[in-house]
């Protein structure tokens, strides 16, 4: 019979997670690295052509979590698979769906908490100067949104093979192909601009980052969100 879900074993898992991630070293290497690529980027703009705004910033960040969020999560969910481990908990009254969300939310609370620090960069511009605060706040929203969609491309590739190396490398495939490739197309064949900017997870977060929040920009963050978790869902089902 089909386990009904239930949000307190997600929790359960959740909280299980949290703890392996936040005691991992590679989880801290990868966000140190987030944060030196992003600090260095942001702080020589600002003090090469002193631009007090965050547009550059937000501009880079697709790339960098495209680059930063894949070794994450590779091992979420392959880790337990070439362990064994993986069919103990599928043993358990705990649905697949239930296992996944818990996954999921780990690694975009992680990555949130990597995120936390770069609060200080519009702190500095404000300190210093002027600032326009609706770009601020729509590039740090849009930041939750993309992290959740990159996070779901992370658990799906994770879910599709118990080997850490070929999960980062389709998960980093994945996030390049929708953040940079697309948009290199549109500038290659700007008769495909309209499509690619349709697709592309780089236009839609830098629509949101200018501070104004279009619903088409939501619904496209969270339907790669859902589309992924539901491709994990079905990976893991295929399992059993």
């Amino acid at each position: 019979m089909q386990n009904i879900f239930s949000f307190n074993k997600s929790f359960i898992i959740l909280k299980k997670e949290l703890k392996h991630i936040f005691l991992s070293p590679i989880a801290y290497i990868f966000s140190a690295i987030f944060l030196a690529v992003s600090g260095i980027y942001f702080f020589s703009r600002f003090f090469i052509i002193s631009q007090n705004d965050m547009r550059d910033y937000f501009s880079i960040l697709p790339i960098i979590l495209s680059l930063i969020i894949p070794p994450i999560t590779m091992g979420l969910l392959s880790s337990e698979f070439s362990s064994g481990s993986y069919e103990l908990i599928s043993t358990q009254s705990v649905s697949t769906l239930e296992i996944i969300i818990g996954k999921f939310l780990s690694a975009v609370i992680f990555m949130l908490f990597a995120l936390l620090p770069t609060i200080m960069y519009p702190i500095t511009l404000l300190l210093l100067g002027r600032l326009d605060l609706g770009p601020v706040i729509g590039g740090y929203i849009g930041s939750v949104f993309l992290i959740s969609a990159l996070c779901s491309i992370g658990i799906f590739a994770s879910s599709i093979t118990k080997n850490q190396i070929i999960a980062l490398i389709v998960a980093l495939a994945i996030m390049i192909f929708l953040n940079v490739f697309l948009k290199l197309i549109s500038l290659l064949f700007p008769s495909l601009t309209n499509v690619m900017d349709f697709i592309s997870g780089d236009y839609h977060f830098n629509s949101i980052a200018r501070g104004v929040l279009d619903f088409r920009d939501i619904i496209y963050f969270l339907s790669i969100t859902t589309i992924f978790l539901y491709l994990s869902n079905i990976a893991l089902e295929n399992r059993k």
